[in-house]
């Protein structure tokens, strides 16, 4: 049976991981364009410079300082327009926060749902206080304060709240038609499920019904989208991807059959030995046997 290869995670990933958050400046550092895995962590960002949001199905073009909110179910991106570009970036778990006494799902937010708007025009005097309240962050995450991660939630909280007394930016361009956008962030969101990293932590969306819920949509609407814009049905594209990492799990893991199954969110392996058959004429056992 092959050996297991780990896959390759940075210092920064195991930091972020084990503390549940991570704070930094972007002017005063050099590696400021982290890599991380998006499914796990929230991001708040205050920023100042010239840039193109993308977020889900829309795009913002912004100017000056603007707070934002990142969502990992969310697919967006970011294009810095700026010669310069500064400010402060937060990430944190969902369940990091929970250990607060602020209950309410992130998902429900209206800083971080996908219907949201998650984008705030922030004027000098309320960048100079929020600036104050991340540098006060990047302090307090260096020391051994025995509170310290109730005292960075506090802190993570009131920027939160700051944010729900502003009123969010409504300046955004549509530019493209409604089923590529929408088929656009079904893919994104799809391809952000992988890779799985751990064997405990099984993949949750899974079919088509999952992700329009995710999405907030009709799942005719998303069907019909994915359908016109691909030529391939929505349940296609799952499929062919949840193969694709089975694929990948049994070339570099030692994860048995159950394992991967389990991973992949099939109840139960019988299930998963006949949907890797059906999408690639062997089965799991005969296909890692295959590659050694």
């Amino acid at each position: 049976m092959a050996g297991k290869i780990e896959r390759s995670v940075s210092e920064f990933n195991n930091e972020l991981k084990l503390k549940g958050f991570n704070v930094w400046q972007i002017e005063s550092d050099t590696n400021a364009t982290k890599i991380y895995s998006r499914k796990d962590f929230y991001k708040i960002c205050l920023t100042t410079g010239r840039s193109i949001i993308h977020y889900a199905d829309r795009s913002f073009e912004q100017e000056g300082t603007v707070l934002f909110f990142g969502n990992p179910h969310v697919p967006y991106s970011w294009e810095t327009l700026s010669t310069t570009y500064v400010g402060y970036t937060v990430l944190f778990s969902e369940d990091f926060l929970k250990q607060s006494e602020r209950s309410e799902s992130l998902q429900q937010s209206p800083l971080f749902k996908i219907g949201g708007t998650p984008i705030f025009k922030i004027t000098e005097s309320q960048r100079l206080f929020l600036n104050g309240i991340f540098q006060k962050m990047i302090e307090e995450q260096q020391t051994d304060y025995v509170y310290k991660d109730d005292l960075m939630r506090n802190y993570i909280n009131l920027i939160i709240h700051e944010a729900l007394k502003l009123q969010p930016s409504e300046h955004f361009d549509q530019h493209k038609n409604a089923l590529t956008r929408i088929t656009s962030v079904f893919l994104e969101l799809l391809e952000r499920q992988f890779p799985i990293e751990t064997a405990d932590r099984p993949l949750t969306l899974k079919t088509a019904n999952d992700y329009a819920s995710e999405l907030a949509i009709h799942v005719n609407y998303l069907n019909k989208a994915v359908k016109e814009t691909t030529g391939k049905s929505t349940t296609t594209h799952i499929a062919e991807r949840i193969s694709r990492e089975a694929k990948a799990l049994l070339q570099h893991t030692d994860w048995n059959v159950a394992e991967i199954a389990y991973a992949l969110g099939f109840e139960y392996p019988t299930y998963f030995n006949n949907f890797f058959k059906k999408q690639t004429g062997n089965k799991p056992s005969a296909f890692r046997g295959a590659v050694i």
